[in-house]
């Protein structure tokens, strides 16, 4: 197991450095081949219709997705009508060592924080029936400031960054609560191909038999 530094969250865990560069300029691979076969868009919140900061795709059987009626998952891209792209077996590999969960990810959501203002406000990953997985989440690129809260949205929060090849873990009695992305330092990394950052959340959707 990779060392772990404890946070002052009960249930989050980091993992620092996680992938070093080689890790992380694969993992990068990995990645870029499947968003050619979907191509990243940018969602739209549920009842205004306003666009989000960042691009979005997802791997693996189910894909979470922002429609007109809310928030859930879906086994089609709506924007292609196409099944998504198989989640990598090196981000398999990862949940399977961090994850402590008897059953694989359903879903790896892609967030592409591509523009100088590219940002993730407070919100709670509530939309999954196996709220007893975690989620596993993948930096790759520039450094962000990421927050995290309580369970009401207008808690104490405090911030720390994520940089490029850390996993940070959310589950147990943190799994529901409010976290989000400030802002990320542009710069802060060479590894993606423009600058920005890449953000992959591995999640178990349904409850296993």
């Amino acid at each position: 197991m990779r060392k772990s530094v404890e946070t002052e969250f009960e249930g989050i865990t980091l993992y620092p450095g996680f992938l070093d560069g080689s890790g992380q300029r694969a993992l990068l691979a990995a990645v870029l081949e499947g968003l050619t076969a979907e191509k990243p868009y940018r969602p739209r919140m549920p009842r205004t219709g306003k666009p989000w900061s960042i691009h979005q795709m997802n791997f693996g059987p189910l894909g979470w997705v922002s429609q007109p009626e809310g928030y859930g998952y879906a086994e089609l891209n709506e924007a292609s009508g196409r099944p998504w792209p198989p989640i990598p077996p090196l981000l398999l590999d990862i949940w399977a060592e961090v994850a402590n969960y008897p059953a694989p990810p359903e879903c790896c959501l892609v967030n592409l924080y591509d523009a100088p203002k590219s940002r993730m406000g407070l919100h709670r990953d509530e939309d999954e029936a196996a709220l007893d997985a975690p989620v596993v989440s993948i930096s790759l690129g520039d450094t962000c400031v990421f927050r995290v809260g309580g369970f009401a949205r207008g808690d104490k929060s405090r911030s720390f960054r994520l940089a490029s090849g850390d996993v940070l873990v959310l589950g147990g009695a943190s799994r529901l609560r409010y976290h989000g992305v400030d802002r990320v330092i542009p710069g802060s990394s060479t590894l993606v191909p423009g600058g920005g950052r890449i953000n992959l959340t591995l999640r178990r959707v349904t409850k296993p038999a």
